[in-house]
């Protein structure tokens, strides 16, 4: 079905990156198994008595688990997506029995929190699509089948912004005012704040325009940007079905923002009646979770990218990537130089810890939000949004839009700090720097990061397993999750973290063990992605057993979507290395290069015991038609199919 290649350089002195990269995946074997035994329950469940009493919570539950099916695919153990599947039916049993959901899925909620807690069902589809396909098409139904009451088609808008399952559930929140706590108002500010005039003296909460009646009828009614991430769970149908339906409604939604943006800053809010600002006096900001409360930019911004990644998936428009650039460009072009000591950033703790000592040295910032004020909340710029971006489409302005974000930049891109934020990333530009050839043990030093990370999550976990846990502090469970993926997914499938509100993953490359015919590496084999150039994809595979032959199948792309055109790779043909035996050393191995044609998705490479390759791929990005499919599974045949 593929070509195969058999490896034949000797692995003599094992690069430390390969050790350590096994010596990751082994640690975070004994870190998930031991999160299980004292966090949850004989079903999976997390080990929870209280209950829920507002509107917020499943993605708590679920998060704790989101990227533990992700490590099975990058060679986690055998038993890990059983677990991972175990965890996701006890969590929704158990979240259903908090009143959560109906019929598994979220009654209803914004889509900055239905993105994070449907990253654990994205990954099992990946894993393992046959058992998961009937639910993910039901749960997409819910947007692209208008009977469900969530989507317009007249309009091309989703209805509302707190959307699922439950058509009744209406507004933004149960009661007469939003239940919003002192320290939130004193971080995020309010919405709607130009309803009160200013130096008038703040209301009572329960008689606040803001939080009130104006909230419910403001905000809680017609379409708003973050519904963007919407798409993501559309594109996971598609990808697991082929059918067109799934396709032609991204095309169509996420076709409407774009012409609301009309090439200029995406606006976060439509009424019912299909108008941008309709029910906020004609702004283009102002909309629930969006341009200028809470986040702002870090909500639109990571929806934005999702739907524009999808779209360009389902319709091949590579244009469609125009609904993330000109945003993601007025927020660069309105940056200031300061320090983040001096900044009016509403995400202090994030960025704390992700500078470190360089919170007092002067670097880009960028705005994050905007209301009548103008721009402001100035945080340095969150990478994972451009990263991403240039990942995709392997553009010359993309790449360039990075390089101007580092020549701005104040600190060192090369830094490595030991630090796992809540989307489990944030390593983007020690790895850029790296991918530009100017940071070469960055794989030793993003290794040694992540041992660090897993290592003080397993800390913290025997700190608090044995304490019953308050409503109050849900996030203790993905605040101990011990799974850290970051790293193996930049190393071994040369790309970035995924978008942690609801984007499926990106890869260069990704592996399958052929022995054993599952995703992931096999066991003592190491993978490093060098370099990730079209023309150029360079990937290390290192057997360390041995003993024990491996078989790596290589595929281009997450979803089978790219083409290997030609493989050139490492080779020794000659022994004479060995020496005599009576030598007390052995030579230097003559090492050549070879070349082969390839012309699909997958490659297969044997690696006898003790044997490394080098491969330089030519690709062709994204002209087979992305799915879920396997290297064990398809003919030739399909491989190009429209």
């Amino acid at each position: 079905m593929y070509p195969v290649i058999t490896a034949s350089v000797p692995l003599l002195e094992p690069p430390g990156w390969a050790v350590a990269q096994r010596g990751l995946f082994d640690l975070l074997d004994q870190a998930w198994r031991q999160f299980a035994r004292d966090y949850t329950g004989p079903d999976g469940r997390l080990t929870y008595h209280g209950r829920l009493s507002s509107r917020d919570g499943v993605d708590d539950f679920y998060e704790s688990f989101f990227n533990w099916p992700q490590l099975y695919l990058l060679g986690g153990a055998d038993d890990l997506l059983g677990e991972s599947e175990r965890h996701w039916h006890g969590v929704t049993a158990q979240l259903t029995e908090l009143g959560m959901l109906s019929d598994e899925f979220e009654r209803g909620y914004d889509w900055f929190h239905q993105g994070e807690s449907l990253l654990l069902l994205y990954f099992l589809c990946m894993a393992a699509p046959e058992r998961w396909q009937e639910r993910a098409l039901r749960f997409a139904d819910l947007y692209v089948d208008p009977a469900h009451g969530n989507y317009d088609p007249e309009r091309r808008i989703i209805t509302r912004p707190h959307n699922g399952s439950d058509a009744t559930r209406t507004g933004l929140f149960d009661g007469d005012w939003y239940p919003w706590l002192p320290s939130e108002a004193e971080t995020y500010g309010f919405p709607l704040n130009w309803l009160l005039p200013p130096g008038v003296d703040e209301p009572p909460r329960d008689r606040d325009p803001r939080l009130g009646r104006e909230m419910t009828e403001r905000l809680g009614v017609g379409d708003t940007a973050v519904n963007l991430a919407v798409a993501g769970l559309v594109h996971n149908a598609l990808l697991l079905s082929g059918d067109r339906k799934y396709r032609d409604w991204i095309a169509e939604y996420v076709g409407a923002w774009r012409e609301r943006a009309a090439g200029g800053i995406l606006p976060d809010n439509v009424a019912p009646d299909g108008t941008v600002g309709g029910l906020l006096d004609g702004r283009w900001y102002g909309g629930h979770y969006g341009w200028s409360w809470p986040h702002g930019w870090y909500s639109v911004g990571h929806a934005a990218i999702i739907a524009a990644v999808a779209a360009v998936e389902a319709t091949g428009d590579e244009s469609h990537l125009d609904l993330v650039r000109p945003a993601l460009d007025a927020v660069i072009a309105n940056g200031k130089t300061i320090a983040f000591s001096d900044a009016d950033s509403s995400l202090r703790s994030k960025w704390t810890v992700q500078l470190g000592e360089d919170v007092d040295v002067p670097t880009l910032h960028v705005p994050f939000r905007h209301d009548d004020r103008g721009w402001f909340d100035f945080n340095p710029m969150l990478m994972a949004v451009p990263t991403a971006l240039w990942h995709h489409s392997a553009a010359d302005g993309d790449r360039e839009r990075l390089d101007r974000l580092r020549a701005a930049g104040g600190h060192d891109w090369r830094t490595v700090r030991p630090f796992r934020s809540k989307e489990e990333a944030g390593h983007e530009e020690p790895w850029l720097a790296y991918l530009s050839g100017d940071n070469p043990d960055y794989p030793e030093r993003i290794l040694a990061a992540a041992q660090a990370q897993v290592r003080h999550r397993l800390a913290r976990m025997a700190r608090y397993r044995d304490q019953e846990v308050p409503e109050a502090d849900i996030h203790l469970w993905q605040q101990s999750n011990p799974v850290v993926t970051e790293a193996l997914v930049q190393l071994t499938w040369g790309a970035p973290q995924v978008i942690y509100n609801g984007g499926l993953p990106q890869a260069r490359v990704r592996y399958y063990d052929g022995d054993t015919r599952r995703p992931g590496l096999p066991p003592a084999v190491a993978a490093l992605v060098r370099g990730i150039d079209p023309e150029a994809t360079v990937v290390e595979l290192v057997n360390l057993d041995g003993r024990q032959r491996r078989t790596v199948i290589v595929q281009a792309g997450a979803f089978a979507e790219h083409t290997i055109h030609t493989v050139r790779h490492t080779a020794c043909h000659d022994d004479s290395w060995i020496g005599g035996l009576y030598d007390y050393g052995h030579g230097q191995p003559q090492v050549i290069e070879e070349s082969l044609p390839v012309d699909g998705p997958w490659l297969a490479v044997e690696l006898p015991a003790s044997t490394r390759i080098r491969l330089t791929l030519r690709l062709t990005l994204r002209d087979n038609a992305a799915s879920y499919r396997t290297p064990f599974d398809v003919r030739r045949s399909t491989w190009h199919e429209p």
